[in-house]
C-alpha cells in the first residue's frame, strides 16, 4: 500500500517541477512514508526520520513531509509537530495533499491549466509513473480498498487508515490501464481486507467481477490481490481464480493463531477448524493453488499448549508461506489498553523461530516439486547480478543470462530450490 502511495505522491511532484533524486542529500523535498502495523515498523520509521535531521540543520530549507501511518488520520498531528519539530508537513495515509498545498503556499509553484489537468487526472485514476520508475516497473500496485473496519483487537490500522471504504471499479479500471500502457505487465490489488471490496456499496461490483473487467485489459499478462480475509472467501472469487489464465493461483489468506480461544481474543471472526476447512475448500476448487498465511506469536495470554496449536496447524495445512511476527501492544487497541501482554520477549523469539525453522522444512519440500520441470516466470529486473522473476505461484526464481528479460514472461527449468527461492536456467533463447 505504501509502495503505491509513493508513486503517486512521487509522480504528484513531478506535475510541479520536481524530479527524482536517489540521494538524500541532494534532495529539497523528502518524504518518509511510514507503517506502523508493528512496533519494529514504528521504530524504524522513526530512526529513519531522525537521522534526517542533520540534513534539516544544514540545509534549513529542505522540506520534510511524515506521510502514512505514523500520522495517522486523526488527533496526532499536534503531539508529532511536538516530538519531531524539524518537520514541516504531516500527511495522513494515502493523502499528498497537505504537502502539494504546502509547497504551493511556501514556493509559490502554480500550476499551469496541463498540469492542473495532470493532476486532476492523477487524482481521477489516470496514474503516470514517476520518471524514474518508467520502463522499468514490472509489477505495480493498486490499493482497492482503503482503510478497515474489522477491528481486530490487536490491529492499529482502524484508528490509523479510517474505516473501509472501496475505491469506484471505473477509477481502478482507468488507474490499470493507465499502468498497462506504461508496461507494466502484473497488477495486485490492495485492501487490508482485500475480498471485502464494494460490501458498502450494492451498485459496486464484487472483487470477482472486477476482477473479471480488469482480465480483459489488452497488455496485462497477470493479476494478484492481497490480502482476504476467511470470513470473505467466497466460491465466486475462488472461481475467478481458477478459471481465468491472467488471475493467479495464489492466495494470500491469514490465520494469525491455530487456537480458538486467542482467535476469539484476536476478534477474528472463525475457529481454527473452520479456517481448516476452509483451506481444504480452496485446494479443491483452485488446483495448484499457493497459500500464504500470517501469523502472530505471543498474544497476550498464550499458552505454550495454546501456541503448539498454531504450530499443529501450520504442520498439518503445510502452506506454502507463513508471514511471521511477534506480537507488539499498539497504541488505542483494545488488547494494548485490557490485555496484559504478558509472554516474555524471549518466549515470543523462541515461539517465532519454531516456526520459522517448520516452515522452511515445509516450504522447502513444497519447492522441491519444482525440481526438474518447466514453469512460466515473469522477471522483474536484476539483484545481485542475476534476472529475478515469479512464477505464477508467487516462486522467486533467479536465472542468468545476458540478454535483458526485464517484463518477459519465459518458461524455466528449475535447476535448484530452496526453502524462499529457486534457480532456474532459460528452457529456450529469449
Amino acid at each position: 500500500m505504501n509502495v503505491a502511495d509513493s508513486q503517486r505522491a512521487a509522480s504528484a511532484l513531478e506535475q510541479l517541477g520536481y524530479m527524482h533524486t536517489g540521494r538524500a542529500e541532494e534532495a529539497d523535498v523528502i518524504i518518509l512514508n511510514t507503517c506502523v502495523v508493528r512496533q519494529s515498523a514504528e521504530d524504524k520509521a522513526v530512526g529513519r526520520l531522525q537521522s534526517l535531521r542533520p540534513l534539516k540543520r544544514k540545509n534549513p530549507d529542505l522540506i520534510i513531509n511524515l506521510m502514512g501511518c505514523l500520522v495517522g488520520i486523526k488527533g496526532h498531528q499536534d503531539r508529532l509537530k511536538e516530538r519531531f519539530p524539524f518537520v514541516d508537513v504531516f500527511s495522513p495515509p494515502s493523502d499528498y495533499e497537505p504537502l502539494l498545498d504546502y509547497l504551493a503556499q511556501r514556493e509559490g509553484l502554480q500550476l499551469d491549466q496541463e498540469s492542473t489537468q495532470r493532476r486532476d487526472a492523477l487524482m481521477d485514476g489516470d496514474l503516470v509513473l514517476p520518471r524514474h520508475a518508467q520502463g522499468k516497473l514490472v509489477a505495480g500496485y493498486i490499493p482497492i480498498v482503503l482503510g478497515c473496519s474489522h477491528a481486530c483487537t490487536y490491529c492499529v490500522i482502524p484508528s490509523r487508515r479510517g474505516a473501509e471504504r472501496s475505491r469506484p471499479a471505473r477509477m481502478i479500471i482507468k488507474e490499470a490501464r493507465s499502468l498497462v500502457a506504461q508496461d507494466v505487465k502484473e497488477i495486485t490489488l490492495l485492501g487490508q481486507i482485500v475480498d471485502r471490496y464494494g460490501k458498502e456499496d450494492p451498485e459496486f461490483p464484487t472483487l470477482a467481477e472486477l476482477l473479471r473487467q480488469l482480465h480483459e485489459i489488452e497488455g496485462l499478462e497477470r493479476l494478484r490481490f492481497l490480502t482476504s480475509h476467511p470470513n470473505w472467501m467466497t466460491d465466486e472469487l475462488l472461481d475467478v481464480v481458477a478459471e481465468l489464465p491472467r488471475v493467479m493461483p495464489h492466495l494470500e489468506v491469514p490465520v494469525q493463531s491455530g487456537d480458538d480461544e486467542i482467535l476469539a481474543n484476536m476478534r477474528r471472526g472463525y475457529t481454527s477448524g473452520q479456517y481448516r476447512a476452509l483451506i481444504e475448500h480452496i485446494r479443491d476448487r483452485v488446483p495448484q493453488v499457493a497459500i500464504a498465511t500470517d501469523v502472530i506469536v505471543g498474544f497476550p495470554g498464550e499458552s505454550e499448549n495454546q501456541f503448539q496449536n498454531t504450530y499443529n496447524l501450520l504442520e498439518d495445512l503445510k502452506l506454502d508461506v507463513a508471514h511471521l511476527a511477534r506480537y507488539s501492544p499498539r497504541p488505542g487497541t483494545i488488547s494494548a489498553t485490557r490485555m496484559q501482554d504478558d509472554v516474555p520477549g524471549e518466549e515470543k523469539w523462541r515461539r517465532f523461530r519454531a516456526l520459522e525453522d517448520l516452515q522452511a522444512e515445509i516450504a522447502s519440500q513444497i519447492n522441491s516439486d519444482y525440481l526438474g520441470k518447466t514453469t512460466e516466470v515473469l522477471f522483474e529486473g536484476k539483484r545481485k547480478g542475476r534476472w529475478q522473476g515469479r512464477t505464477p505461484t508467487n516462486k522467486i526464481v533467479f536465472a542468468e543470462t545476458d540478454h535483458d528479460l526485464t517484463g518477459i514472461i519465459a518458461p524455466v527449468e528449475i535447476t535448484w530450490t530452496g526453502p524462499w527461492s529457486m534457480q532456474a536456467r532459460l528452457a529456450e533463447e529469449v
